[in-house]
């Protein structure tokens, strides 16, 4: 089990008894959103990189084209894999562990808005 699937785990078990119906739409928004977000991230680190190395990369347009194409492939894999069998497979070998591994959910949602507050913040002060 990877670390994105603790944290969806972590998330649903969070909203499970307050919000039974959609505790698994919030959980597949955090993971998909939190994932684009370090996507972002990474694409702003390596186009500042690239940029200060005097490397001819691609445009600007066709970047942020490809990027969302990459949002929605990540959508949607989630989407599949946390949404059907493969949710409640992955569940019950979570929940086989002795321990399984626990998040603090404010941690979670720091991590997500801290991750796209610097990329905000990076995207400003690079380009």
């Amino acid at each position: 089990m990877t670390t994105f699937d603790s944290f969806f785990f972590t998330v649903f078990q969070h909203y499970k008894p307050t919000h039974k119906k959609k505790a698994n739409t919030i959980a597949l928004f955090y993971i998909s959103t939190l994932q684009c977000s370090l996507i972002l991230l990474s694409g702003i680190l390596l186009s500042a990189f690239l940029n200060e190395m005097n490397s001819i990369t691609i445009s600007s347009g066709k970047a942020w084209a490809f990027f969302i194409m990459i949002s929605i492939f990540i959508y949607f894999k989630n989407w599949i894999q946390y949404s059907g069998k493969k949710r409640a497979v992955i569940n019950v070998k979570r929940n086989s562990k002795k321990t399984p591994q626990q998040y603090n959910i404010w941690l979670l949602w720091f991590l997500l808005f801290g991750s796209i507050g610097l990329s905000i913040i990076l995207l400003s002060t690079v380009f």
